[in-house]
């Protein structure tokens, strides 16, 4: 029990500290305009949330001494981050815009992203577990609860307290759901007070390492539980969004 606590200790102070470095780093640098984006409420906000976030979560996983979900959560920020970059202004969102771009033969930014983050979890689920239905349903469970905390980044805070929210049942089943509460606390008040926001970058990153703890510390039934509630949740997920989006 001590050596459970002091770990997800580490796991939290590893991850809050490294993106509250990084981020205040971020911020002493030149502004890079493509990084910057204008809110809902038309204010000029940055990015610099996402990567500090993704680096973070990354090394508090590591931490817990889980590197195949490390390697999940920079491979989603690495795909989050070309989406906000190359995909800025691109208003299409969720499976089936990207999908039916595909079949007009438009490779768009947010088609990588969904290849990537599929790929990335897939391994990571293949690295997490031993039989081969296993390591399906967890490659789904990573994938898919990336994509659904992007999916509810729609107005600030939204991305960090789903994270949280998601996340703390997950240290009654070990360390690693810590990295991810971690890293959302460290950039949670300056993301509510409008001064920046996640991205894809973050939010993707962020929602691999919740994905990456319900995967390692749930069974077959567990798994397959949780990845028929994301696949549920894709397929309506244009209502999710503008549920989130209504104000609190």
């Amino acid at each position: 029990m001590i050596g459970r606590l002091a770990g997800t200790a580490v796991s939290f102070g590893v991850a809050a500290g490294v993106t509250r470095a990084v981020y205040a780093g971020l911020r002493r640098r030149r502004p890079d305009e493509r990084l910057r984006r204008t809110n809902h409420a038309g204010r000029s906000v940055d990015l610099y949330a996402g990567p500090a976030a993704a680096l973070g979560v990354a090394a508090g996983a590591l931490g817990a001494g889980n590197g195949p979900v490390a390697f999940a959560v920079l491979a989603a920020g690495a795909c989050g981050a070309y989406d906000d970059v190359v995909g800025a202004g691109d208003g299409r969102r969720g499976f089936r815009a990207h999908l039916g771009a595909l079949r007009d033969r438009e490779v768009t930014s947010g088609a990588v992203k969904l290849v990537g983050i599929g790929a990335a979890g897939l391994a990571a689920g293949a690295l997490l577990k031993e039989r081969p239905v296993d390591r399906l349903l967890a490659g789904v469970v990573i994938a898919g609860t990336a994509h659904l905390v992007n999916l509810v980044d729609v107005a600030p805070g939204r991305a960090s307290l789903a994270v949280l929210g998601i996340a703390a049942p997950g240290l009654l089943r070990g360390t690693l759901a810590a990295a991810p509460m971690g890293a959302a606390l460290a950039v949670l008040g300056d993301d509510l007070g409008e001064r920046t926001m996640l991205g894809d970058t973050g939010a993707h990153a962020l929602g691999a390492a919740v994905g990456g703890a319900i995967a390692a510390g749930n069974g077959r039934f567990g798994l397959a539980v949780h990845a028929a509630g994301l696949v549920a949740a894709a397929a309506c997920g244009d209502r999710i969004s503008e549920l989130v989006r209504s104000p609190v």
